[in-house]
């Protein structure tokens, strides 16, 4: 079986290229199942941005946007697609993880979630970059 093409779902979705790996490893999925669940996420996240940056916590790293959210936020968000079981946790856990990373990277961001919270990140230019 062909490895999946992490690099185009890390271009396509915003998340580094090794999280969506370990978090397939992690969450015990199939990569290209992760990727393509990524992908068709980040799809519809693009136009969603500008109503998450007025809610909630976020951060901007490199043209990557990371946003703290609920978990509640997450799950409505996850079920608008159907996903469930370990495509939704593995999703979850790839969001919250590149998230993570970018909080600390940032000068202004606190990485340290809440256990009620997670990630959601896209991978966009931004209004303050223009």
């Amino acid at each position: 079986m062909a490895k999946a093409d992490t690099g185009t779902a890390s271009t396509e979705s915003g998340l580094d290229t090794a999280v969506i790996e370990r978090t397939a490893e992690w969450a015990g999925i199939d990569e290209q199942d992760l990727c393509d669940a990524l992908v068709v996420l980040h799809a519809d996240l693009i136009g969603r941005h500008s109503q998450f940056e007025r809610t909630f916590d976020y951060v901007t790293v490199d043209g990557t946007r990371a946003y703290r959210v609920s978990d509640a936020v997450c799950d409505e968000l996850l079920s608008e697609f159907g996903f469930e079981g370990d495509i939704a946790a593995g999703v979850r856990l790839a969001h919250t993880e590149q998230a993570k990373l970018l909080f600390a990277k940032s000068v202004h961001g606190d990485d340290n979630f809440d256990a009620d919270e997670c990630g959601i990140v896209i991978g966009i230019d931004t209004a303050e970059q223009f």
